[in-house]
């Protein structure tokens, strides 16, 4: 095999300072908050929320795709779509995803496999309302992840939904789609990696206690602890 240059020419030593159990935060959620509110603030971060989310479908095909993380909570990882998108046939048939968020310029990611709930519908109308007018519109206008002879349908779908719901600069000048709204993903396993030197990286991980970190199941189970109570919780670290 023959290597080319443009791939495996690009190296970057992360002369940064690392990441050690001393100076980990006592819970995930507050570890994490920590770590985005650094992403938030560094100037060559664009959209921090930014996550790549993995999922399954019922014959074991994966599929990975980027999303906008929207709430970090003591249950979990929130993000929102169309219940008949892809991402949400496969979550309907395996409820289990991995998240990945990636800061380069600080070189750290998070790392999260976990199981997924919906949100309530509570929740999901109040985020729904926080959206722009035209965003609201377009969750009407997509039929998610299906094929379309062109672009030119769903943009006169999304003219029709204008018209029949202009802005009135209120939250709920728009109904919430039937087929839209979020997911939760539960954590059971949450990997800090810091970026460090000759590939010797950082990798903290919080695993519920008690569980083999060497086989940490990703299921339904119950007792999942939620992120921001230490006793729930262990700490381990993993070899780069």
């Amino acid at each position: 095999m023959s290597f080319d240059p443009a791939f495996s020419a690009q190296r970057l030593s992360y002369q940064v300072p690392g990441l050690g159990e001393s100076e980990l935060a006592t819970t995930p959620l507050a570890q994490f908050r920590t770590w985005y509110d650094d992403a938030l603030a560094h100037p060559d971060v664009t959209e921090p929320n930014a996550m790549a989310v993995a999922t399954v479908d019922a014959h074991g095909a994966p599929s990975v795709r980027t999303v906008l993380l929207k709430q970090a909570e003591r249950l979990g990882f929130v993000f929102f779509t169309n219940y008949a998108s892809r991402k949400a046939t496969d979550l309907a048939a395996r409820p289990v995803a991995a998240l990945d968020l990636v800061w380069m310029p600080l070189h750290r990611q998070v790392s999260v496999r976990g199981v997924v709930e919906r949100v309530d519908a509570a929740a999901t109308a109040e985020y729904f309302g926080s959206r722009p007018w035209g965003s609201r519109i377009g969750a009407w206008a997509s039929h998610q992840s299906r094929v379309v002879a062109s672009r030119t349908v769903f943009e006169d779908r999304q003219r029709e939904f204008a018209e029949r719901w202009p802005d009135s600069g209120r939250p709920d000048d728009v109904p919430v789609p039937p087929d839209w709204g979020g997911f939760r993903v539960r954590p059971v396993e949450i990997e800090f990696w810091q970026g460090q030197p000759s590939r010797l990286h950082d990798r903290l991980v919080f695993l519920p206690a008690g569980a083999d970190p060497e086989a940490v199941r990703v299921d339904a189970g119950a007792g999942l602890p939620v992120l921001d109570d230490a006793s729930g919780w262990q700490v381990v670290r993993r070899e780069p």
